[in-house]
This record gives structure tokens, C-alpha cells and sequence, in this order.
């Protein structure tokens, strides 16, 4: 379809949403969480506060109109909701990314068993409190879709892609804690000869076109699982919240957000390369331009965003202060331009840079004339890499980093 997300992928949302709704995709068992002290403690997915659990999608927290654009499964975060909310996305306001439905998952039962011929000795399991006895890192990091941005494929570049049409807020930046995966493949027995790890998350199999594809899982090298990936059990200061992958996620700074599996349960490590759909069927840049077999999406693009909503409406002749957020796998951005229809002038950073979340920035602008008027906004990374003008095409639109026309109305 034409950047409608109207997919095999669709499809099977609706089929979760209705399995949902009947009471067969969301478990109502109570689930365990830690409290403050560290003691765990019983609660109910029932007892939640009032609208936790979405009347509209198989997700357990809400999803207000004015905060999230909901696709099927998925919860895009509507940018102009973060405006004035600082640095951090606050876990209301970060985007869920899901293939099937949240899962509820007894923390007292769970388990995470590495096994596979890159281990020594045979599998390993940790509980969870087994991994809250290992040394903790807290590090700030960006997970984004690969699909972010997917919708401008087909707006601004006339281009037919598949996939959910995410616009540009399939991205959210927290703080996380947990445990390195270095240090939990260190005491399963990591072997020298290990080349991939396999992270496989708890939620239902996922089925598309009639066909199950199994665990949503998607090998990573052993190079990056040892370099900065996170075993994370808390999202901005406490216990992971059910849509960002209670009881433990994993973290991959820099890279496509399906690296980042939810709900964490096995980790296959092997001396021998590993593949799943999602590495061979599904994130890999093809097309035109591409090898046959396509390019594995990895690390992610430079982007930029403006605070505002889509027509936001500007009293002519007035001075307004535009604010926006740009990112970048490659590390840190460097510089930010701005255009609002008289060439491109230099933002102000707003607040430090950092390397694995966004750069806030602002710019003044006097509104003209009444009528549509167009704002573009354009990052270069410590890398030297700028934002193109246009995406070269892949059918199934991932890692759109071409400046957005923002439209908006003066008034």
C-alpha cells in the first residue's frame, strides 16, 4: 500500500486489537513489582488506576488523543506533547512499538536463560534478583523505530513503501538502569569463538499473512553486545512499566529500535552467524539501489523534529520562538539549521549534547503574511553526516532522514 500501513502487519494488529477485546491477548494475572526499598509487592493489573488499559488498542497504559496517534498496535508520540517537558520523555508520553499485545508477566517466575555453542558449560539462568545483585550502569539513551519518518516516503517523495506510517514521533529518550549484557554473557561462560547473541522477547508469536513467525527476536553481533547494550529493569527511575518491556528489556544505544527487544526471556549466543525474520524478511533496506539480499538496517539516521503540531496556527506579524529536537545513531549532533521561508539561519542548543540522546535547540521566527508557510529544520552530526533533501527509496521505508516539510498556517 501507499504509505498507509495498511499491511500484512495491520492485518494482524486488528486481529490482536479483537482478540484483545475479548479478553484472549492480555493477561489480567497479578503481577509482581519492586518497590522502592527493594521489597516486591502484588499488584493487579486490575488495580491499575482508572483507564489503564486502552479501550482502543492492546496496550495497558492510556493513550489520550492528545498525546499519541494510534496505529493498531502502535502508539506514536504526537510531538507537540513534549513540548516544555524537558529532556527526558516521560513514560506517558513515550510511543509503544508493538507486534502483538503488552503481555503481564510474573516477575517472581521469570526467568532469563542464555544458552546456545558460544557459552561454556552449557545454558545459565538469572532471576531478577539475580540480575539486581550484579553492578548496575544508568546510562540516558534514544530507542527508535526504523520505521520513523516512514509516512514521508509517500508525502513529500511520492514513493509506495510498507509499514506503519509512523511520522517522526515512533522515538522517545530515557533514562535507563540495569546490567550490562557484557557482564551477564561474562558469568554465563562466554566463549572466545561467539559471534552472535540472539535476544528473544516474551510476547505472543507473531503471525503475518497466515504464516507464524515465532518470538520477535533479531541476532546482534557479539561486537555490540559487548560495547553498550543494556539488560535494563528500570525506565527514568523506576521498574519498567508493562509497554516498555516489564520486567527486563534490552537497551542498544544508537541502533534501530527492534534491537531493543521487550520483555526479554532467552538469549541464544553462538559460535556460528544467527537469523530470524527480522534480519533477513524484515529490516533490510531493498530496492533500487540495493543489493538483492538488501542491507541490514543498523545504526540509525540524522533527524530533526519541530515541537509543533501539523497547521499549527501563528499570528502574523508576531515574534514566536520555535522550538525542536535533533538526533543522530552516529553520536552527538554538532549544528542546527532552520529554515522558515527566507534562507537558513543557526538554532540555539538548548541545554548539554549528548551522544546517545537528542539535542533540544530553538530559533525566533517573525510570522509573515497569512497563509500556509513552511518550516524545515536541518542537522549535520559530529560525524560531518547532514540531513539530505531526499531518502533514497526502500520498499519497506526504514531510516527516512531527509529534511521534513513542516507545514503551518499564519493567521
Amino acid at each position: 500500500m501507499t504509505g498507509t500501513g495498511l499491511t500484512d502487519e495491520a492485518t494482524y494488529d486488528r486481529t490482536r486489537i479483537e482478540q484483545w477485546r475479548a479478553g484472549k491477548a492480555l493477561s489480567r494475572r497479578g503481577m509482581l513489582r519492586l518497590t522502592a526499598g527493594g521489597s516486591l509487592a502484588l499488584t493487579a493489573l486490575g488495580a491499575f488506576p482508572s483507564g489503564t488499559a486502552s479501550a482502543a488498542t492492546p496496550i495497558v497504559k492510556p493513550l489520550p488523543p492528545e498525546i499519541f496517534e494510534v496505529y493498531g498496535t502502535n502508539a506514536e508520540t504526537r510531538w507537540e506533547a513534549l513540548s516544555g517537558q524537558g529532556y527526558l520523555t516521560p513514560v506517558e508520553r513515550f510511543f509503544v512499538r508493538n507486534h502483538t499485545a503488552t503481555p503481564s508477566i510474573d516477575i517472581a517466575s521469570w526467568r532469563l536463560k542464555l544458552f546456545g555453542s558460544g557459552l561454556r558449560g552449557g545454558p545459565v539462568e538469572f532471576t531478577y534478583r539475580d540480575l539486581l545483585r550484579l553492578p548496575s550502569e544508568t546510562i540516558t539513551s534514544a530507542i527508535e523505530c526504523a520505521g520513523n519518518g516512514r509516512s514521508y516516503f509517500t508525502s513529500q517523495q511520492g514513493q509506495t513503501v510498507s509499514g506503519t506510517a509512523w511520522k517522526l514521533g515512533a522515538i522517545g529518550v530515557a533514562r535507563w538502569r540495569g546490567v550490562r549484557l557484557s557482564t551477564v554473557l561474562a558469568k554465563a561462560g562466554l566463549t572466545r569463538n561467539a559471534v552472535d547473541v540472539l535476544p528473544e522477547g516474551l510476547d505472543a508469536d507473531y503471525v503475518t499473512g497466515g504464516v507464524n513467525l515465532g518470538k520477535v527476536r533479531r541476532p546482534l553481533p557479539v561486537a555490540k553486545a559487548l560495547q553498550d547494550v543494556l539488560l535494563a529493569y528500570e525506565m527514568n527511575g523506576r521498574p519498567l512499566p508493562p509497554d516498555h518491556g516489564h520486567p527486563v528489556r534490552l537497551v542498544v544505544p544508537s541502533w534501530a529500535g527492534i534491537s531493543s527487544i521487550k520483555w526479554l526471556g532467552r538469549i541464544e549466543v553462538s559460535e556460528t552467524p544467527l537469523v530470524s525474520p527480522w534480519n533477513t524478511q524484515y529490516y533490510r533496506l531493498l530496492g533500487p539501489g540495493y543489493p538483492a539480499e538488501g542491507t541490514l538496517v543498523t545504526k540509525q539516521v540524522v533527524k530533526s523534529a519541530f515541537e509543533l503540531p501539523w497547521n499549527a496556527e501563528f499570528t502574523a506579524g508576531g515574534r514566536h520562538l520555535l522550538r525542536g529536537r535533533s538526533w543522530s545513531g552516529n553520536g552527538r549532533i554538532r549544528r542546527v539549521d532552520v529554515d522558515t521561508g527566507s534562507g537558513w539561519r543557526q538554532a540555539k542548543f538548548v541545554g548539554a549534547a549528548a551522544d546517545r540522546g537528542w539535542q533540544r535547540w530553538e530559533i525566533p521566527w517573525r510570522a509573515g503574511v497569512p497563509g500556509v508557510h513552511t518550516l524545515r529544520a536541518r542537522a549535520t552530526d559530529i560525524t560531518g553526516v547532514t540531513q539530505p533533501e531526499v531518502t533514497p527509496h526502500n520498499t519497506q521505508g526504514y531510516l527516512f532522514d531527509a529534511v521534513v516539510r513542516h507545514a503551518v498556517r499564519v493567521v
